[in-house]
């Protein structure tokens, strides 16, 4: 059984109790790299029906957004969203070849200092928690004080992509090898109904058995690629080449070496959401529809915030209807106590 790190602990106010009266809300928004944007349009779509989450649970990109809408600053992370284009997702991405990660980080993570520096979690005014695994014993560990920004940064720190973070004397990366969609830090911190997004569904959440294997059809572009190796001593356009076709793949459709590594952890974090989901279910669940988009389509973040602006749509009357059934019942209980 996974052993919750002790840092549980540091989450502020997590057992303080609730009336029978107030039913919470907790939104768990879980990871998915680019697909990430889509939660910028499930909060816009909640938030113009008037459902305000009480507690935040998120895990990699679901601790970005969800961190910048605790913070006041969603209207800036979209913006941001909105504004990229390949060219300057590229321009993010410091290599550090010498490390412990491809990517430094350290352009995203001044980004993030640009709006947040000096932002405590515990300051906030509603409860957050970013959820990230501790290197060596694999502990799930919850970032509910301290640096919203450093927490941020732990949750999305992708193994072999992005360096882990030191918090605690601890080394922490990407919470979603323990827990992608954390309904259950949510329900820890007191919520009483929980709405999951759930990013990936389309990616790989139909995943079976294949026992034999059919030949596919080629594919249409099979323009093989540029001979880049003498180029890259003479120019830094081949080397931007080289990048462009390992983040967003080759002419002939092959997979670059951070595809390939972030699909990889894209079908573990699946089992891991499907087998955490089964033994902890959501009051709801809000799924966008992103089977065209890839995990490092940072730059088709209209698209992706619409998808979730409609698969939030599809559920907002349920949830409205649970919630105040709940609230309804609490009252009288109260009322009968």
């Amino acid at each position: 059984m996974r052993r919750i790190d002790n840092l549980r602990n540091r989450v502020c106010d997590a057992s303080t109790g609730i009336g029978m009266n107030d039913c919470k809300i907790g939104l768990a928004l879980g990871g998915g790299s680019a697909r990430g944007w889509s939660h910028i349009g499930v909060l816009r779509a909640l938030t113009d029906a008037g459902i305000y989450p009480d507690i935040i649970a998120g895990t990699s990109m679901g601790a970005v957004v969800g961190g910048c809408y605790v913070a006041g600053e969603l209207d800036a992370l979209e913006d941001f969203a909105r504004s990229l284009t390949r060219r300057k997702v590229l321009g993010f991405l410091d290599f550090n070849l010498a490390g412990s990660g491809l990517i430094h980080g350290q352009r995203l993570s001044d980004t993030l200092e640009a709006r947040l520096k000096g932002v405590a979690i515990e300051t906030l005014d509603k409860k957050f928690v970013a959820v990230a695994t501790e290197i060596g014993t694999g502990n799930e560990t919850w970032l509910g004080r301290g640096s919203l920004v450093e927490a941020m940064r732990a949750s999305y720190a992708l193994p072999g992509i992005f360096k882990p973070l030191l918090i605690d004397g601890r080394w922490l990366f990407d919470g979603a090898l323990v827990n992608p969609i954390p309904v259950s830090v949510c329900r820890a911190l007191g919520a009483r109904y929980v709405i999951a997004v759930n990013v990936n569904t389309d990616a790989c959440g139909r995943g079976t058995v294949v026992s034999h294997m059919e030949a596919l059809p080629p594919p249409i572009d099979m323009t093989p690629p540029e001979e880049t190796g003498g180029a890259l001593a003479r120019n830094g356009r081949a080397m931007k080449k080289l990048l462009q076709r390992q983040f967003f793949g080759r002419d002939d459709n092959a997979p670059g070496i951070s595809r390939v590594m972030m699909e990889a952890f894209n079908i573990v974090q699946d089992r891991i959401a499907r087998s955490r989901l089964a033994g902890d279910p959501p009051d709801a669940i809000i799924a966008p529809k992103l089977p065209s988009f890839g995990l490092f389509d940072f730059h088709r973040a209209d698209a992706m915030i619409q998808c979730g602006i409609t698969a939030a749509k599809r559920e907002i009357e349920d949830i409205r209807r649970e919630v105040a059934s709940r609230r309804m019942v609490g009252s009288l209980l109260a009322r009968s106590a």
